[in-house]
């Protein structure tokens, strides 16, 4: 038998070297901790036997500080292309097991490399953040690739879909890098992102911060709204990922991949008694969702930031969808700066990746309050306002309840461009409510009544039957049809259905300049 070429087991102990990473110890250290390796990461994410590596024996250059520590294969980073689900997908792992994943010169060469493959051949980059963040004995040239990194992040925005998924530390200014891409997966007790963290803060100002409190999962979902989704360990976050690009095209030129086909038809004739008859009383928006979309199909994402406003991906007789709507049960869905800013955020990507919008509208307007005023509101408001306008993706919106002032004319108006607009019987439209219409259009007349409480009731009912009803609006073409609630469903896949072919365009133009 003819002994094997030496080249060629040259070449198999160094790609069993890579494979190592940081080595055996570090990675028992990863293990430890309840993480998972880069590769491992990987295997979970792609389809089985799809992953193919690129540039695994890349190290540091000499000359930048690297000889104090061991110059390893692939520097810190795993690289390459496979396939989600039978799409073609490129990828980037940092691996902690060297030196902690920081990120130098040829880590930054080989991110920003699969970062062109990706936007080149049209397919997502998904990116696993693990890193403590710039190799600082690498100076200039490391800060110089997180530049390369984010610029890339910027230039394929709205091109391809670009996923982070945080699987520990993301700190300094490698966080920009996810908070420029798409979506964000965070683990909840293990990922990390903050510009400053606990130690710095407490060198500067005294104050002790816990990192989870600091810049954990919990945090960015709930209060900076940072994060889109979190689970609760590695293996679901990987999935979610999987889960998601299969809502997504793979670049801006398709359509999403289509699901099974659910009954278009259906009826859910519980929802003609679903709106209270007390306008004041709330109810639960995600019910209507749950009722409407196909079984199962609703992601939601950013669920406990600004509450007051439900965002998320779904489909509707098999094609995906995004929703927008207003949470009565939270804050009577009036729109805040938080619920603005979200808003605005998710229609601009559904209109990037050719995913058609459907807007459920209940709301009483905007926030009122010197807080709100002073922080911006009438600027956070105007985000959504141009991100509506400039949509040029099918539009379908439903007045359930509730449509008042700038509210009614910002969330998916005629006004602004959408397509189709219904309501339900229920349906108020209006400049303002009943009791403040009341109080400014009739004050004088209740303040002369033998009983003022009771003529402005009075008033108010009859304000509320004369002006607020959808037909007042339909006669004057501001809705196109009032619906049986329990047609919803029908009703819109309809309306999408004809929309298929529309083709919209603006003036051209370098860019808008939407108010930030």
């Amino acid at each position: 038998m003819t002994e094997e070429d030496p080249r060629v087991l040259q070449l198999r102990e160094m790609r069993a070297t890579a494979m190592l990473g940081g080595g055996k110890d570090k990675i028992e250290r990863q293990h430890a901790k309840g993480k998972m390796t880069a590769r491992e990461r990987l295997e979970i994410l792609l389809d089985k036997g799809s992953f193919n590596e690129l540039e695994p024996f890349v190290t540091a250059r000499p000359g930048t500080g690297i000889e104090k520590v061991e110059a390893l294969p692939g520097d810190g980073v795993v690289t390459g292309f496979g396939r989600i689900d039978g799409r073609p997908v490129y990828v980037y792992a940092q691996d902690f097991t060297v030196q902690g994943g920081a990120l130098g010169e040829m880590q930054s060469h080989k991110i920003c490399r699969v970062m062109d493959l990706a936007a080149e051949n049209g397919a997502p980059i998904i990116g696993l953040i693990d890193s403590g963040g710039a190799r600082i004995q690498e100076g200039v040239r490391s800060l110089r690739g997180y530049g390369d990194i984010f610029r890339r992040n910027s230039l394929y925005s709205g091109i391809i879909p670009q996923i982070s998924i945080v699987m520990g530390p993301c700190a300094g200014g490698a966080a920009y890098s996810p908070a420029l891409t798409d979506l964000i997966i965070m683990v909840e007790k293990q990922s990390y992102m903050f510009l400053t963290g606990p130690d710095v803060i407490k060198s500067v100002t005294g104050e002790i911060v816990d990192s989870e409190v600091l810049g954990g999962a919990d945090t960015h979902l709930s209060i900076s709204g940072l994060a889109h989704l979190t689970t609760p360990d590695e293996r679901s976050a990987l999935d979610m990922c999987r889960r998601v690009l299969g809502y997504l095209p793979s670049n801006h030129l398709e359509n999403s991949p289509t699901g099974r086909m659910e009954d278009p038809a259906r009826l859910s004739p519980e929802l003609n008694s679903f709106i209270p008859l007390d306008a004041s009383e709330p109810y639960v928006m995600h019910t209507i969702i749950e009722k409407i979309v196909d079984g199962g199909s609703f992601l939601e994402l950013q669920a406990s930031f600004a509450r007051n406003v439900i965002v998320g991906l779904a489909r509707m007789g098999g094609e995906v969808v995004g929703i927008i709507a207003q949470e009565p049960s939270m804050m009577a869905g009036v729109v805040d700066i938080d619920a603005a800013d979200k808003m605005c955020r998710f229609v601009r990507w559904c209109d990037c990746f050719n995913i058609p919008l459907v807007t459920l509208v209940d709301s009483p307007g905007f926030l009122p309050g010197v807080d709100q005023e002073h922080r911006g509101i009438i600027r956070h408001g105007a985000k959504v306002l141009y991100a509506y306008s400039e949509a040029t993706v099918p539009m379908v919106s439903v007045i359930t309840r509730k449509a008042y002032g700038g509210a009614y004319i910002v969330m998916s108006s005629k006004f602004l461009g959408t397509d189709v607009t219904f309501a339900w019987p229920s349906a108020e439209i209006a400049v303002m409510g009943p009791e403040g219409a009341v109080n400014i259009l009739y004050r004088r007349q209740v303040d002369a009544a033998e009983d003022p409480a009771a003529e402005r009731k009075r008033l108010t009912q009859e304000y509320r039957e004369k002006y607020l009803n959808p037909y007042a609006a339909a006669a004057l073409g501001a809705i196109d049809e009032v619906i049986e609630p329990q047609e919803t469903r029908r009703k819109i896949i309809a309306a999408l259905q004809s929309l298929r072919s529309k083709a919209a365009s603006h003036p051209v133009r370098r860019h808008g300049n939407i108010p930030v």
